[in-house]
């Protein structure tokens, strides 16, 4: 009788612990959350349930991704069902863009700005595949016309 009991107490204990430690649900603040710098990375860690969120891929020596920069944070702020996570691929310390950081290597970066959008049910809904794919760029271009963005 003692040993189920301190079995029991011992898997409760390992329960808790592990809840703890566990990722926490991520929410949408105020501004983009800038993820990675430059490490591998789950982007499912990041999703916001029951929102679109918006994964940028980009590097602070990209001039293209910094032309990103205000109308995803005004997408973000003035759509109330959309997140963006900025993924920046560069290690700290490094002054170019970082194609040999582990979170390039790991989504086979080879060009950025790139884009991944999610839907609130989690599943992947437009992907940037460049040269020819570009869906998810051309559906963040049309919510910033919408907004006013360019």
């Amino acid at each position: 009788m003692n040993i189920r009991r301190l079995l029991l107490a011992a898997v409760s204990c390992l329960v808790l612990v592990n809840a703890a430690l566990a990722d926490p649900v991520h929410a949408k603040g105020p501004e983009p959350l800038r993820i990675a710098f430059g490490q591998e990375v789950n982007l499912a860690d990041y999703l916001v349930p029951g929102k679109t969120t918006v994964f940028d891929f980009t590097s602070e020596y990209c001039p293209p991704c910094r032309m990103y920069d205000k109308p995803l944070v005004h997408l973000h702020q003035k759509r109330a069902d959309i997140v963006v996570v900025k993924v920046d691929i560069n290690r700290p310390g490094v002054k170019k863009i970082d194609w040999s950081s582990p979170v390039a290597k790991q989504y086979g970066m080879d060009s950025i700005p790139r884009f991944k959008i999610f839907g609130p049910d989690g599943k992947l809904l437009h992907e940037d595949k460049p040269p020819e794919d570009r869906s998810a760029r051309q559906q963040i271009n049309a919510w910033c016309e919408a907004l006013g963005e360019e």
